[in-house]
């Protein structure tokens, strides 16, 4: 009797979990991250299809689906790739651009209450004039190469990662602020090695808003001056009235900003996963 009591009992087994097959239908379309927005998307095109072809829309106010795909195959393959590189190197660089002045701007806000008090609040007043205005004035004094389009797209793209990497910088804790002042930690490190770790969240959500919108600042500027790109394409196709083009090129501006969303979001996902929330891992 001793010897059995002193077996310990086994362990049961986990319970797994139910498989995906007994789920409601409902249930599995929710728990499949890419057929639920797949079969949306599906069924608004074949709705806008079914809907423009009954009510006979012309193709000049709202072209149907096909339509839209026959407009594709109007330009030829290398004049796309001419206008998709001339509005993504624009973009980029912009982007680029407003990374690299967003940051030490960002580290002087989180660093300096003089500079927080006297330039945010211009910053705020130039991210609140229409750069749409603007642009004819920068077209002007730049002329009308790359310059001034990577310099609208700057003015569009950089102010949300002032204020993400601003807020990621002044988020971190107290305590470890003082911790490095108190073993006499050089300004660099604290930055490099506190501060900025614990902004990283921050700045890859204000790099996610900017990279967006760095395509639309491309797209503005090609509106205002240029012989080259998808926004003086669409613009061209629309004055044109040949509105099954001007939504290709809309397509691809779609395309184009959904691929470099997900690219910054791979990279944070590789390079930076420690910054995720554990479920996004």
């Amino acid at each position: 009797m001793t010897a059995q009591a002193d077996i310990p009992a086994e362990k049961a087994p986990p319970a797994k979990p139910a498989p995906t097959e007994r789920l409601p239908l409902a249930e599995r379309l929710i728990r499949t991250p890419v057929l639920l927005p797949a079969l949306t998307f599906i069924l608004i095109l074949l709705l806008w299809e079914f809907g423009t072809r009954l009510f006979n829309v012309p193709s000049y106010v709202l072209p149907a689906p096909s339509r839209i795909v026959e407009g594709f195959g109007v330009v030829s393959f290398g004049r796309w790739m001419e206008h998709v590189w001339s509005t993504l190197r624009v973009a980029l660089l912009g982007y680029l651009v407003s990374i690299a002045v967003s940051l030490p701007i960002a580290v002087g806000l989180s660093k300096s209450r003089f500079l927080s008090r006297s330039l945010y609040p211009l910053l705020v007043v130039i991210q609140s004039v229409p750069v749409v205005a603007v642009a004819p004035i920068i077209i002007v004094v730049l002329g009308t190469d790359d310059a001034p389009r990577i310099v609208i797209t700057f003015m569009i793209s950089f102010f949300p990662l002032v204020v993400s990497m601003t807020t990621g910088l002044m988020a971190t804790p107290p305590e470890l602020i003082e911790l490095s002042r108190s073993l006499r930690a050089p300004v660099r490190r604290e930055i490099t090695q506190i501060r900025l770790p614990y902004a990283t969240p921050y700045i890859f959500s204000g790099l996610k808003i900017s990279i967006t919108l760095s395509v639309i600042g491309a797209v503005v500027a090609e509106f205002v001056a240029a012989e080259v790109g998808i926004g003086y394409f669409i613009q061209f196709s629309t004055s044109m009235f040949r509105l099954p083009q001007a939504w290709a090129g809309l397509a691809v501006l779609l395309v184009m900003s959904l691929a470099l969303f997900q690219a910054v979001n791979l990279t944070q996902k590789y390079f930076f996963p420690w910054s995720l929330p554990k479920d996004g891992r």
